[in-house]
């Protein structure tokens, strides 16, 4: 099977380069247009000028056929897409510069006059003080049908896709000022002429789309100044020369040089050298992170002092950063839920403003009698009119915040859940890895009737296949204490880095091996000619909740665990040693949790832990309330418990357990250092290990949300006011002209204030 037809088979999603929209109407338009067509699900994106299509069944062919049939253009958004884009968006904007220069020079005497006139230095019985008529329609004419030539243009192409946008009513308004002033000037009629008005409203209007050229662009600096980072080069090892090749020639387990000053070019594992990396573009945090042999870095981090070498763990599209792009990239263009009342009435604004402006003609016309009034009046309604404001009300507001957002190491999955965020009433907090640093260390072994050092090696046993954070402390405080010091600096993560690392450890076979969920784990080991079977888990298994010698670690926050040895002959199981394990409280969590209690948010704690250790630390994290011995399967079930009020219930999560309950979640944050099935079902992901992360996302919802809300409101106030204005006669057309011009160009504007937005620390 070819890939196109993988590609038809299964659906996929795909972005388009959007070319030709011109305001709101235009992208709520091309939206229907796209969702009506089989096989396609869509939304477009005024501000980004991009349109996100899921295909089932469709080639992208067909969606570029049905954008051109639109009356727009279409191209897939690849890799060479957004320089090529930039590239002619630039050559566009210094012509459009051009061509508003010489439509200033050609208006500037017909605005001179205007002005001059309503000064009170001339009138109509004074000709002499006004331009020669000929020469007024002179200037105009250029103005009118070369530099307007591009609402025409996009007024057709709307119109025979069977749509209309502002292109519509720019074209129609200054058509009817430049027309009825011809024939009048031809005709030599006893009128006023209104060749200062289409002229004047099409140079502000060109005015006002440059300024929000401008202003558009810098929305998505963030994902640009991400693309930049991307370094182009890498110094690979080949056939032991280290050679100078392209980053997209690297493949994974390639082995590359990272020298002092230089950005890591791909995601991969320090396998040789000490240094520490700038994170701050991925992580928001300042201080540099030390890297040293079998710690992981990044695409695009920069390096300090130290050369490190290291071996290719992603490349291409599976680096951190590309994931970061792609992340960033959707939520910009995705729509918030606030946005639908926009674009309902964006859908029918044309042609309800087209209607007032002829009944505005008609009514003035009627009742005063005065053509030329009635004209001028109705093509202020016209010109005054601006759907643009309400199409980027929402989108330039998403993408500036979750650009910041980016920035801090906040990435959002979309713009409903930057919505949802701001909501929250309830947050469930995991406790391994999210309020604690989620790299446990034993810190007591009490031994019953067994060495110590046995006691160690037997429960290593047990848990070398396993990855569980307890199992892990297990297995470094066994290396820790069988092969020294040396050894025990590698024993960070995993028994298999160290049987790499040549570090001999005498660890028994275990065989009929079984986990069991919420319990522990069991197996047989071989001694001499016998077999003996030995459990090792938490102490309700075995009935031991209420030992004294339990309850006091439990007491102090530490998770213990029992090491027992199961007699043949069914009898009483025999305690061999408690391991105590304790998982230090992240430096910053009690500071979170008091930060998310004076929003008025509910934090609840969810652990497997007892209800002694639950307590300990949720009373250091400064949390009241908790559910202890919470199996992994029934975190999901707490969460919708938790929303039985119908209150927004949120979880923070890190490890693939957690996967479920962030699923069943209203909103869902993943903490950056877990699992990719915690990160893949997560709204937010936290690159950060950090809770304040959380407060950081739910107080960039906030002031995100808030600027939507102003952007619509002044969208929303500027047309409910201008129109009436407009059709009462009390506007002049070019005072209708700027301030629709400068409409869009204030939402985009107030949009960017989200710039100002800082996290926490």
């Amino acid at each position: 099977m070819s890939d196109a037809e993988k590609t038809l088979d299964s659906p996929s999603v795909v972005e388009f380069a959007i070319g030709g929209m011109t305001c709101a109407a235009c992208s709520t338009r091309l939206e229907k247009v796209l969702n009506r067509q089989p096989g396609m699900q869509a939304n477009v994106n005024l501000a980004a000028e991009r349109a996100r299509v899921r295909l089932n069944g469709v080639a992208p062919e067909a969606v570029i056929a049905a954008v051109a049939k639109a009356g727009f253009s279409a191209a897939v958004v690849d890799g060479q897409t957004r320089d090529k884009e930039k590239a002619e968006k630039l050559l566009v904007y210094r012509k459009e510069i051009r061509r508003f220069w010489i439509s200033v020079a050609l208006t500037l005497p017909l605005v001179a006059q205007m002005a001059f006139m309503f000064g009170g230095h001339g009138h109509e019985n004074e000709p002499m003080r006004e331009l020669p008529r000929w020469l007024q329609m002179l200037l105009a004419t250029p103005v009118q049908f070369w530099i307007g030539w591009r609402f025409y243009d996009g007024a057709w192409k709307t119109l025979r896709g069977g749509g209309a946008n502002m292109d519509v009513l720019v074209a129609l308004g200054t058509t009817m000022a430049w027309g009825f002033s011809a024939v009048v000037t031809v005709l030599g009629l006893d009128q006023h002429v209104y060749f200062e008005a289409g002229a004047a409203v099409i140079t502000l209007v060109l005015l006002g789309k440059l300024l929000e050229a401008r202003a558009k662009a810098r929305t998505s600096d963030a994902i640009e100044s991400l693309i930049r980072l991307r370094p182009k080069t890498a110094r690979v090892e080949r056939d032991g020369q280290w050679v100078e090749l392209p980053v997209d020639a690297l493949m994974p387990g390639d082995v590359f040089l990272v020298r002092p000053g230089e950005s890591v070019p791909v995601d991969g594992e320090v396998i040789d050298g000490e240094s520490s990396l700038d994170e701050a573009m991925l992580t928001g945090e300042s201080m540099p992170v030390a890297k040293r042999t079998g710690d992981r870095v990044f695409a695009a981090t920069a390096n300090g002092q130290g050369a490190l070498r290291c071996r290719a763990t992603g490349v291409g599209e599976q680096t951190l950063l590309a994931g970061i792009i792609r992340l960033v990239g959707e939520a910009q263009g995705s729509k918030a839920p606030v946005q639908r009342l926009a674009d309902r009435i964006s859908g029918i604004f044309v042609p309800v403003v087209c209607t007032i402006a002829l009944a505005t003609f008609l009514a003035w016309w009627w009742l005063g009698g005065d053509f030329a009034t009635a004209l001028v009046n109705a093509v202020a309604v016209l010109v005054i009119a601006c759907p643009c404001a309400l199409g980027l009300a929402t989108p330039t507001a998403i993408m500036v915040g979750t650009g910041q957002g980016a920035r801090a190491g906040i990435l959002v999955r979309n713009a409903e859940a930057l919505e949802r965020a701001e909501k929250i009433g309830i947050l469930a907090l995991d406790k391994t890895g999210t309020l604690t640093c989620g790299q446990p260390q034993v810190t007591d072994l009490l031994a019953r009737g067994v060495d110590r050092d046995e006691a160690l090696r037997l429960a290593a046993a047990l848990e070398q296949n396993s990855e569980h954070p307890l199992a892990r402390a297990v297995i470094a405080a066994h290396l820790a204490s069988s092969v020294g010091k040396s050894a025990g600096k590698n024993a960070g993560t995993s028994l298999g880095e160290n049987l790499a690392a040549n570090v001999a450890v005498d660890l028994p076979k275990v065989s009929n091996f079984r986990a069991l969920p919420g319990h522990g784990v069991e197996g047989e080991i071989e001694f001499a000619q016998e077999s003996r079977q030995f459990r090792l888990g938490a102490p309700a298994w075995f009935g031991l909740e209420s030992d004294g010698e339990i309850l006091a670690l439990q007491s102090e926050g530490k998770t213990v665990v029992v090491l027992v040895e199961m007699d043949a002959l069914n009898e009483a199981p025999k305690v061999l040693a408690l391991i105590a394990i304790a998982d230090a409280l992240r430096p910053t969590s009690r500071e979170a949790v008091a930060r998310l209690r004076a929003r008025g948010i509910r934090v609840v704690m969810l652990t497997g832990d007892n209800a002694a250790t639950a307590a300990a630390i949720a009373a250091q994290a400064g949390i009241e309330e908790f559910r202890a011995g919470i199996l992994p399967g029934d975190k999901a079930a707490a969460v919708n418990a938790l929303k039985s009020d119908k209150t927004l219930v949120a979880m923070v999560g890190d490890g693939i357990n957690d996967a479920p309950a962030l699923a069943a979640a209203d909103v869902s944050f993943a903490i950056g250092a877990g699992s990719d099935a915690a990160i893949e079902a997560a709204d937010l992901t936290l690159i950060r290990s950090d809770l304040l992360g959380v407060v950081d996302a739910i107080s960039l919802s906030g002031v995100t949300l808030g600027k939507i809300r102003q952007n619509l409101f002044f969208a929303f106030i500027y047309n409910i006011l201008g129109i009436p204005l407009a059709a009462l006669g009390m506007l002049n057309p070019v005072v209708a002209g700027a301030a629709m011009a400068m409409s869009s160009v204030s939402v985009v504007s107030n949009s960017l204030l989200l710039k100002r937005w800082k996290p926490v620390r």
